[in-house]
């Protein structure tokens, strides 16, 4: 029987308790031996619930712990530079969930970290591991749709997350659209030199006194000639949307809304058909199995995960971007945004 990997959680909350839940019911090949909060609450209670042995409020005593192989940083974004940082000087290997930061030094430094340790990092862009998008990713390379001309992308919340997030979020292009730039690249295996931004504040006006938008489109140019629409709202009424095209010269392929169920109802009033999963935890199920358990295999078998450090920089610097040619009203390459 194949060892387990050790592994310690640091953040309970949301995120940290999806990935809790996935691990004990999903991953035989992994352990949660310990977990960290600064609510010392939470992480007691994150314990209690999935039978982790250990819990402490002080990340350290994870980092500590000499069994605990690898971590999932699952804490707030203002903390992963630093931990990521802690944790490859530790020797731990490192799931981290996006974005690094939102500072290009801090994540740079972060990175230097990782590579002078020589650990694994693997940052937690899961829609990558979603079936459905994977497919699309497949048949663009395999050529089946010819040259990509047209990348769509639909992202739309059911609600918008509490005030007092989106105050330290850095925004809808660094908390929220950042997993589309992540899939914008991914779908198509090019890089995007050039993004135009445009928004509103159309769901609440509190949003806007926050410094943020709800409301946005993000033109982009790919180095491979391509162009991609990107259009978010913070509030779609009828459940979560997630759709995705890509049509090229020899064809197009489309990802459709997940429902409950695939009836349709069709009568007199009209054809009813069940509306969109409610949101993320339900929609990306399979996705959080699959990339956490690429983590682990990455781990066991020394090898490189596919959603690297860089992978986790490039959508900074294009949320970075976004912000900047909204702010100016003008398209802005992206290597206008540096780390200086």
């Amino acid at each position: 029987m194949t060892k387990a990997i050790q592994i310690g959680l640091i953040g309970a909350g949301r995120i940290g308790r999806v990935h809790t839940e996935t691990v004990a019911n999903c991953i035989p090949d992994a352990n949660i031996l310990a977990v960290a909060d600064v609510l010392e609450k939470a992480a007691k209670k994150c314990a209690a619930d999935f039978r982790i042995p250990s819990f402490y409020k002080d990340h350290r005593q994870i980092l500590e712990n000499s069994e605990i192989e690898a971590v999932l940083i699952c804490s707030s974004t203002d903390t992963h530079a630093q931990f990521i940082e802690e944790a490859a000087e530790a020797g731990k290997h490192i799931f981290c969930e996006k974005p690094i930061d939102h500072d290009l030094q801090k994540i740079d430094h972060a990175l230097e970290a990782v590579e002078k340790a020589g650990v694994k990092l693997q940052i937690g862009f899961n829609r990558r591991f979603d079936p459905s998008f994977k497919r699309v990713r497949d048949a663009v390379s395999a050529g089946e749709i010819g040259t990509p001309h047209l990348v769509r992308i639909t992202s739309r919340d059911p609600e918008p997350p509490p005030l007092d997030y989106i105050k330290i979020s850095g925004g809808i292009f660094l908390d929220m659209t950042i997993h589309d730039f992540d899939m914008a690249r991914y779908l198509i295996g090019s890089e995007v030199d050039e993004v135009y931004a445009t928004g509103g504040v159309m769901v609440d006006p509190a949003i806007g006194e926050a410094g943020d938008i709800d409301t946005a489109v993000i033109v982009l140019r790919y180095a491979n000639g391509a162009i991609g629409v990107i259009d978010n709202s913070r509030k779609a009424i009828y459940g979560y949307d997630q759709r995705v095209e890509v049509f090229g010269s020899g064809g197009g392929i489309v990802v459709s809304n997940q429902t409950p169920d695939l009836a349709v109802l069709s009568d007199a009033d009209g054809v009813h058909a069940s509306k969109p999963l409610h949101f993320f935890i339900e929609r990306y199920t399979e996705s959080y199995v699959a990339e956490l358990q690429e983590f682990i295999d990455s781990v066991r078998e020394d090898k490189t995960p596919s959603v690297t450090g860089l992978d986790g920089r490039i959508p900074v610097v294009m949320g970075l971007a976004a912000w900047k040619s909204y702010r100016e009203n003008r398209p802005v390459k992206l290597n206008e945004i540096t780390s200086n």
